[in-house]
């Protein structure tokens, strides 16, 4: 596996726990539609959780957040309600970004609820 999968892999399990760690259901893991795919799927309360994780070894060229682009974000709501038609899911949707700061010295997580500005 090529080092940038693994160090994804491990964002994302780091991400996972944090969730878990915070009160969180965590429903799916790399749930794919299509070509759509969605890191996590939480749930927190009455909330349908739809979770990015970008994780980096180094924030050199920006924090790894930034790298959630528009059309990224286009894909997760596309898969997002595909998976809340299938789940027939009737209570709010959420958008997050789970940054995932990854190097020798420390690891640091930055969650940002409602990282897309919109709530269902």
């Amino acid at each position: 596996m090529a080092i940038h999968n693994q160090t994804g892999k491990e964002g994302e399990l780091r991400a996972k726990t944090y969730l878990e760690t915070n009160g969180y259901t965590v429903l799916q893991v790399n749930w794919q539609c299509g070509h759509y795919e969605v890191d996590i799927i939480a749930q927190q309360g009455n909330i349908l959780v739809f979770c990015e994780v970008k994780c980096r070894t180094s924030s050199s060229f920006g924090e790894p957040e930034i790298f959630v682009t528009k059309q990224k974000q286009k894909n997760i709501i596309k898969a997002a309600e595909s998976y809340s038609k299938y789940k027939q899911w009737q209570g709010e949707i959420r958008f997050d970004i789970i940054s995932v700061l990854l190097n020798n010295k420390e690891v640091k997580i930055n969650h940002i609820p409602d990282a897309f500005g919109c709530v269902w």
